[in-house]
């Protein structure tokens, strides 16, 4: 029977956290996802769960220290954000390459600089070519469910990937909105018990684990590791399937909008996705044929399915939460039309950037992008790509 209560993003992930009982969380505190922590040590003090916390002394100390669990046979967990997470670059990428299925709950904030600790995707999309997967919430509810099922995803025989949950800095992780919580005991049955095959403290099976390896099997090793990510879209629509049988909740590797019969689509991820859906009910209401698809899953990236989802309407505003420095647009503008190139779907495709630090994100201004996308294929008129919404003049 499903638990109603009102949570924080924070409380959310950290009342899964505590459910699923991981055995070791490895941790040091950022702005704005010190409260995951702070909870879970909370709940450890107060014998709701006997998961190993370990403060270290860095962010770049958290991710060693869930690695060195994990190859020891540990599930295991730490969270971040902003410039925490770029402290882990370098084991973000020995987590992957090393096939490591620990989870991340990241929880976006810009990176420097200037100085802000505000939400944008900078963190994570600075990320994305890491090797992990990367799961993104619009709202609490999505955060939580989304942490549920990261471990099934994560220790799939198929995958053996470590996983990135992520939500919008202070925007979910902050807000207090009413949520439907599972009870333990169903939890903790969907999540099951981790028995890896190989561990470290294995008696009788010596194993290496990130040994140097010789120019003769690179190659094969990251061929192997994408292979695997690859996997991990059908095993991600499994695992939400399964989740939808215990929860009422379905989810796949993004959300169609109103998008059945609309001309006009917007392209986005995380919470602005409900300042797109309110301005699609109100542009419906005036005879507007307009959607949105909220993008859930960015690593490993849909290109095919999103093709397919968009091969019908007109245009597409593709948006980023974040700045790429390439001179040409954001990554989520670069990824959907390289893919949309790929599949042949030729539709008009305009990349704008929104939302930096926490720069707010108006129903208004949605309007204004449809405005401008229907302006462009009824009457010709030139947008201009890779614009700033929002910019003060």
């Amino acid at each position: 029977m499903a638990i109603k209560d009102r949570m924080s993003g924070n409380e959310a992930v950290s009342y899964a956290i505590r459910q699923v009982n991981p055995d070791v969380m490895p941790a040091f505190p950022i702005t704005p996802s010190t409260e995951i922590p702070q909870m879970v040590s909370t709940y450890i003090a107060n014998g709701e769960m006997d998961t190993e916390f370990i403060p270290v002394e860095s962010e770049h100390s958290s991710m060693s220290a869930a690695i060195g669990a994990e190859a020891a046979g540990a599930r295991s967990l730490t969270a971040t954000s902003s410039a925490g997470l770029a402290l882990m670059w370098e084991e973000l990428l020995l987590a992957a390459s090393n096939r490591m299925p620990l989870v991340l709950t990241l929880v976006n904030r810009t990176l420097s600089g200037p100085i802000n600790i505000n939400c944008d995707h900078s963190d994570g999309m600075g990320a994305r070519d890491t090797g992990w997967i990367q799961i993104y919430a619009e709202n609490n509810q999505e955060a939580y469910d989304n942490f549920i099922q990261a471990y099934p995803i994560a220790e799939h025989e198929g995958v053996h990937l470590p996983v990135m949950i992520c939500q919008d800095g202070f925007i979910t992780s902050h807000a207090v909105e009413n949520i439907e919580l599972l009870e333990d005991d169903v939890v903790r049955e969907f999540v099951g018990e981790y028995r890896p095959e190989e561990y470290l403290l294995n008696p009788g099976k010596p194993i290496a684990v990130g040994p140097y390896s010789a120019s003769n099997y690179v190659m094969e090793a990251k061929k192997n590791q994408e292979a695997a990510l690859e996997n991990s879209k059908e095993i991600i629509l499994e695992v939400a399937k399964k989740f939808a049988a215990i929860s009422g909740r379905s989810y796949g590797l993004f959300e169609e909008y109103k998008t059945e019969d609309a001309d006009y689509i917007m392209l986005l991820i995380g919470s602005a996705a409900g300042t797109a859906k309110q301005a699609v009910d109100d542009l419906r209401e005036k005879g507007r044929k307009v959607g949105v698809i909220k993008l859930r899953v960015f690593r490993p990236f849909p290109a095919k399915e999103l093709a397919e989802a968009l091969k019908n309407c007109r245009a597409v505003a593709i948006m980023d939460r974040c700045e790429s420095y390439n001179g040409n647009g954001g990554p989520l503008g670069s990824e959907v039309m390289a893919g949309l190139y790929r599949e042949k779907v030729m539709i008009e495709a305009v990349n704008y950037i929104y939302g930096l630090a926490g720069r707010d994100f108006t129903v208004e201004e949605v309007y204004g992008i449809f405005d401008e996308l229907e302006d462009a294929v009824r009457n010709g008129k030139k947008v201009e790509q890779y614009q700033y919404i929002g910019l003060r003049k």
